[in-house]
């Protein structure tokens, strides 16, 4: 990649090599993750779509009420919506979440077709993410999800603690819009450090690089975050 020229005036895409040291550090406070696609795209949309404006506990425990209520995707798109919405609630605004997983199964299953996204496995990834992203509701950031997490694809979910951490490391430009992050995110990561990137900057934006009040004086990339001085300063 080297050092990209940016097109939007004013910023410079990060060199390979101080993306390559900022992966380094970050690996060095939280370890290098690990975790084997698990295979279940539905499974993994669904989750995804639970886990918007709430905790990781609370998503986790809706998805499990889910499939235990209906353990066929079949009977969750069937299903009267008000038992799918009581069978998600610890989850948050399951009236919104209800409806859209039905909306994305009964997208997925029209026309006769299975409940089933296995075939992404050997389609090309841009294919996968235009069907994903053409369902209702879905995202660029749910899409990656699945994608990567599900079938080990390479693609990169930005969420609101990774856009901030890498908009705050220049990595990212600052206040672009979503669909730009991803591509970006997509092109500064180094094949086959997808999963460990997305994770560990999503860790240090739970854990240091807060949306507010910043722990600037702990965090072990201080002295490469050209944010610090106006953090520190504070508004």
């Amino acid at each position: 990649m080297g050092r990209v020229a940016a097109t939007k005036a004013g910023w410079t895409a990060p060199s390979r090599a101080r993306v390559a040291r900022i992966r380094e550090r970050l690996a060095g406070v939280y370890g290098v993750p690990s975790a084997a696609p698990h295979g279940d795209g539905l499974a993994e949309l669904v989750l995804t779509v639970l886990s918007q404006s709430t905790n990781d506990r609370n998503r986790d425990v809706a998805f499990l009420r889910l499939r235990e209520r209906f353990p066929a995707w079949e009977a969750v798109r069937d299903a009267p919506l008000e038992e799918v919405e009581e069978a998600i609630r610890p989850g948050g605004i399951s009236k919104v979440k209800s409806a859209r997983i039905q909306a994305i199964l009964e997208a997925i299953g029209a026309g006769g077709r299975d409940l089933d996204l296995s075939w992404m496995v050997d389609a090309p990834v841009e294919e996968s993410q235009r069907y994903l992203c053409a369902l209702p509701g879905v995202g660029r950031k749910t899409a990656a999800c699945v994608l990567l997490f599900a079938f080990g694809l390479r693609d990169v979910p930005v969420d609101t603690h990774v856009s901030r951490v890498g908009m705050r490391l220049g990595l990212l430009r600052d206040k672009a819009p979503f669909e730009e992050l991803h591509d970006a995110m997509l092109a500064l990561t180094a094949p086959g450090a997808e999963l460990e990137l997305h994770v560990n900057l999503l860790r240090h934006g739970r854990r240091t690089c807060h949306a507010q009040r910043p722990a600037c004086g702990a965090c072990a990339l201080r002295r490469m975050c050209p944010s610090r001085a106006k953090l520190e300063r504070g508004p």
